[in-house]
């Protein structure tokens, strides 16, 4: 599934392989580092990025390489402390929750919460389970579906409680749709299973479906604690608190404040120790986390680096690396279409018919010599098998045609220069967050594109950590962010959470019960051809209707200090936070 990351700039570590929420929302080889220093015109980029002591044009990633300066966990330092910055710590520390389902709560996750699953390329050919939690899955038999797992004997969560099929009994009724009181991004998979039942004992896991079910490997992850099932725990009960005590990982939350959170090693952890001792998490927006690794206050920026002067500043760090590669992720902008005067499809339309993609992101991607055409697709990466360009065609950019499209709607041009209907102004807002100089010079170019179409637009601007709470009351119209995938069959469920009408994760609040038959069809049948074809199908009569617009294909930069091992862009490909340390 596509995990969904809330954030504008997403572009972090994913230790979550694979997450059974479908896309998260967000606002290389052994041996040392490479000294890059001295080499005109490098074609090539090193697996552990490239030394900021190299001066010359950046080359190009490959898309089938990690840059992530993989080590074997031989060759890290047994110590340390990693220090890192995050622009959003909470609120809702529940990553499988609608709200706490965010790119940055999944990297916090990632550190003392269980991680079922990784992938091992960059492309995510294959799935593995984590043997630290899962023993063996076996399936059982095809009709009906029937999985069995078997767990680990010597896992258990910090309070004591055994690691056991309670947890997937409680994950799948928690997501399973049932119960609507339940806040949850996607249902997709687990609304196929008929039961979740122990085994010949409780470390034996049993889950019956009840249809098919394309989805089944990548359930189960995130996995809550039996404890957290309850609707009011689930949504709430994470809230500025993130449950240590509910932790099952190689660290321990140490302290955790909405400023910093301190996670140290798990005595209680039963596998192979953490490398590192300590990992020090504060928050900090775009330009404070860029400062502060020039002073050498924290040890990397993992929030993509997007502007061009922060990409020179990054590079001008001594003894540092700067690693950069294709992300699974997808920028977007939604239309809220339950608020005015966008409730109008004609309005909705016109939008889109005057947003110049092309010059926006040429401002996106400035300084970073990226080059990526706008994608057709919010659910399948262009380099993946079966994409598709769902765009409608009546939707391209043309300024005239979005005028065309006002007055047939019954706007007629005001002599300030804005359309008007009834005597109302036609007036929308765009709303960004943060206080990166990309992000504030991308809202007055979209302003700006508006106006040339006669559409009135304010900019409305927030602070970071206020993402969730806007996203989750709808108090925006036009809301950029990104959505990310964390495997590479995320589309199988993501169609749901992004396109079905009654979704939470529905952020253009459009929809129809046509549209959801149509993707209901996408996770019953095993056929990777079939699934591509409905999903594609779905999504063209989705994005008809303007709720929702694929922007860009953005790449990830970041940077680190030297040395800073199995952390960094790699695709699909997963290192687990057990193995990160500084490389020896």
């Amino acid at each position: 599934m596509r995990g969904i990351m809330k954030n504008t700039n997403a572009g972090k570590l994913t230790v979550f392989a694979a997450a059974a929420l479908s896309v998260a929302m967000l606002l290389g080889a052994c041996g040392g580092a490479t000294n890059n220093a001295g080499k005109a015109g490098m074609t090539e980029e090193p697996a552990a990025g490239v030394d900021t002591s190299y001066t010359g044009e950046l080359p190009m990633p490959d898309v089938n390489k990690r840059y992530d300066n993989p080590q074997s966990r031989d060759n890290v330092k047994d110590g340390g402390t990693y220090t890192v910055a995050l622009p959003v710590l909470g609120p809702n520390w529940n990553y499988a929750s609608n709200d706490g389902n965010s790119g940055y709560m999944n990297t916090l996750w990632g550190f003392y919460q269980p991680n079922l699953m990784a992938y091992d390329t960059v492309k995510g050919e294959k799935l593995k389970y984590n043997p630290d939690y899962i023993t063996s899955v076996k399936k059982v038999s095809d009709k009906p579906l029937v999985v069995q797992y078997n767990l680990n004997p010597k896992a258990k969560w910090n309070d004591g409680t055994d690691f056991d099929y309670t947890a997937f009994k409680a994950t799948w009724q928690a997501l399973n749709g049932k119960n609507k009181d339940y806040s949850v991004p996607s249902t997709e998979g687990y609304d196929c299973i008929k039961s979740v039942e122990q085994g010949s004992t409780p470390k034996q896991v049993v889950v019956t479906y009840e249809k098919p079910c394309a989805t089944w490997e990548m359930l189960f992850a995130p996995l809550v604690h039996p404890k957290a099932g309850d609707v009011k725990t689930f949504n709430q009960g994470w809230v500025n608190n993130p449950h240590n005590e509910w932790g099952a990982g190689p660290f321990q939350i140490e302290s955790a404040t909405e400023n910093q959170v301190v996670f140290t090693r798990n005595p209680k952890w039963w596998g192979k120790k953490a490398k590192l001792d300590k990992v020090v998490v504060k928050r900090m927006e775009d330009t404070a986390a860029l400062n502060a690794f020039q002073n050498g206050e924290i040890d990397a920026v993992t929030d993509s680096i997007s502007a061009k002067d922060a990409i020179k500043s990054a590079r001008s760090v001594k003894g540092a690396q700067l690693r950069y590669g294709y992300s699974t992720k997808v920028r977007v902008l939604n239309f809220n279409a339950k608020s005015k005067p966008l409730n109008e499809l004609a309005v909705r339309k016109a939008v889109v018919q005057a947003f110049d993609v092309a010059t926006y992101n040429k401002i996106q991607f400035q300084g970073m010599n990226w080059k990526s055409e706008q994608p057709g697709s919010e659910l399948l990466s262009m380099f993946q098998a079966g994409y598709k360009n769902n765009l409608p065609a009546d939707g391209k950019y043309n300024t005239e045609n979005a005028k065309k499209t006002l007055e047939a709607a019954g706007y007629k041009m005001g002599k300030d220069g804005y359309y008007a209907k009834n005597g109302k102004t036609l007036e929308i807002s765009f709303t960004f967050f943060g206080d990166d100089s990309t992000q504030a010079a991308l809202a007055n170019a979209f302003q700006a594109m508006m106006k040339k179409a006669g559409i009135k637009c304010k900019t409305v601007n927030h602070a970071v950590a206020k993402f969730s709470e806007v996203v989750a009351s709808h108090e925006y119209q036009v809301l950029p962010l990104a959505w990310q995938s964390t495997s590479p069959l995320s589309f199988l469920s993501a169609a749901s959470q992004v396109y079905k009408s009654d979704s939470d994760s529905n952020l253009g609040l459009v929809g129809n019960k046509k549209i959801d038959a149509m993707l209901n069809k996408i996770g019953k049948t095993y056929d990777y051809k079939e699934q591509t074809d409905y999903a594609n199908k779905a999504e063209s009569a989705a994005l008809a209707l303007y709720g929702t617009l694929p922007v860009s294909a953005p790449p990830i930069y970041q940077v680190f200090k030297k040395g800073f091992a199995n952390n960094g862009p790699a695709g699909y490909a997963s290192t687990y936070p057990e193995d990160m340390g500084w490389q020896k």
